[in-house]
């Protein structure tokens, strides 16, 4: 009995670890600061723009992936066990999202060791929508 007990746990373990990360979990790739060094602050200043705008598109796309394996291990663990074996883990979008926060953090200490004015923003992640519902009468 301890044995069944035992392997169900170890592999519950082992497919929630295969959920894909949300974008709040994933930490920064390093990225050289030497890739922007020829940059004057202009060209800082709309790279910082560009990158806020690519790391907030990438962390939706990251975010949806993660929402959508939550789904199916909410699915696998209630009704559906094999579909637990279809969790995606993190992908493409996760390393791309890694590489653009680290570019974000390599150009701002370009942006600090050139003396520019850009003032830079912790990076702020999309909101989850949140649907309202209609007040049920008593």
């Amino acid at each position: 009995m301890k044995n069944i007990a035992t392997i169900t746990i170890c592999t519950l373990i082992t497919f929630i670890s295969g959920c894909a990360s949300p974008a709040k979990d994933i930490s920064a790739s390093y990225v050289s600061p030497m890739v922007y060094e020829s940059y004057d602050c202009g060209q800082i200043s709309s790279e910082a723009s560009r990158l806020t705008r690519k790391v907030s598109e990438s962390a939706g796309r990251v975010d949806e992936r993660a929402s959508d394996d939550s789904g199916t291990m909410a699915l696998g663990l209630i009704l559906f066990w094999p579909s637990l074996f279809f969790l995606d883990g993190d992908g493409p979008e996760a390393q791309e999202y890694a590489r653009l926060k680290g570019g974000y953090e390599a150009l701002e200490v370009v942006s600090i060791e050139k003396k520019c004015s850009h003032k830079f923003q912790a990076i702020a992640l999309p909101e989850k929508k949140v649907t309202e519902t209609p007040d049920s009468p008593i």
